[in-house]
């Protein structure tokens, strides 16, 4: 029997693979798609429910995905089981993970919001316990590799003729001290935010979403990702009493917070270049108007005094104009 498609017909070579997976039959739902060339869709059938990605080859690689979601699982974390998988083709099916999301529920019961975010830090606790996975180092040259987009898009869009040596020089002198500090490393999601965070199986049981990028390192910076949400605002308030949890429950030294400022400025640095070139190469301007929060949290983190180094050259390259959010995306970027 056919696949039945309601719109967005999939590749030729997903029915066989359906079928050999047992889903022969199944409607076919397309989900709204996430800032990258990957696409979703769940399946229905009688039985119950799946969710169907598609990754294809050489522009996607599922690889990495089933590598982490594998590990996660196996390691006690809840991760979406593997139900079949064809990397070669690009093809993988999952667990259902519903459609709560750890945003949109949030956004429906706001007085759950310090239990869920309190729930989301005890499963990076449980994360960063574990030895770290089998995935590569979190090294100084990529930190400076996604430092680099903030200038390579967001400065280039606004016209900036800004000192690109000076750049990397203050974020070596900015990110040094933590490098020896992330080493054994603990597991690194990289994108464990709000709306990657699902909570079908109720506030304690959260599941992950968008791991595939996994590598070794500094355990701030997922608790960077998770209270410094680019898509959700997190009050001040709430995000400092989370950080003192974590610390807290993980018994994390003293150097930690500082630390987290260190990772929250060249996430946050990174996020604007990563919106910026997904409006001018991607075609995707709706990321632009998540730019104001991650501004205003950059600066946050900028007041920060290990990031003394970066600061100046934000005062010396970035017109004060330019840093009011109020101003930022008012016709400011160039054609």
């Amino acid at each position: 029997m056919d696949v039945t498609l309601t719109e967005s017909p999939l590749p030729e070579a997903a029915h066989p693979f359906l079928a050999a997976a047992g889903w022969a039959g199944a409607a076919i739902e397309p989900i709204p798609g996430d800032a990258s060339a990957r696409r979703y869709f769940r399946l229905r059938k009688a039985t119950g429910t799946a969710m169907l990605m598609h990754a294809p080859p050489p522009g996607e690689d599922p690889e990495p995905f089933l590598r982490a979601a594998r590990w996660l699982d196996a390691n006690g974390m809840r991760a979406p089981q593997i139900m079949a998988a064809d990397a070669g083709q690009g093809f993988v099916l999952l667990q259902d993970f519903g459609e709560v999301r750890m945003r949109e529920y949030l956004d429906a019961w706001p007085q759950d919001e310090r239990a869920v975010y309190t729930h989301a830090i005890d499963a990076l606790v449980q994360l960063h316990q574990l030895p770290p996975g089998p995935f590569t180092q979190y090294s100084l040259a990529e930190y400076q590799r996604e430092a680099r987009l903030f200038v390579d898009w967001y400065c280039r869009a606004q016209g900036l003729a800004v000192d690109v040596p000076g750049w990397t020089r203050a974020w070596e002198e900015a990110l040094g001290p933590l490098l020896a500090r992330q080493r054994p490393g603990v597991t690194v999601l990289r994108d464990y935010h709000a709306e990657n965070i699902m909570l079908d199986g109720g506030l304690e049981k959260q599941g992950l979403l968008d791991f595939q990028d996994a590598l070794v390192g500094h355990a701030a910076y997922d608790l960077v990702s998770l209270l410094q949400d680019a898509r959700r605002d997190v009050d001040e308030s709430l995000e400092r009493t989370m950080l003192e949890y974590y610390i807290a429950a993980s018994r994390a030294d003293a150097s930690f917070a500082e630390d987290y400022a260190r990772l929250g400025a060249q996430r946050n640095a990174k996020i604007v270049g990563i919106f910026v070139r997904l409006w001018q190469r991607d075609g995707k301007p709706r990321y632009l108007d998540y730019i104001p929060r991650v501004w205003a949290l950059l600066e946050r983190d900028l007041a920060h005094p290990a990031l003394a180094p970066v600061a100046r050259w934000f005062d010396a390259n970035v017109p004060a104009a330019l840093r009011d959010p109020a101003a930022r995306l008012g016709g400011t970027f160039a054609a």
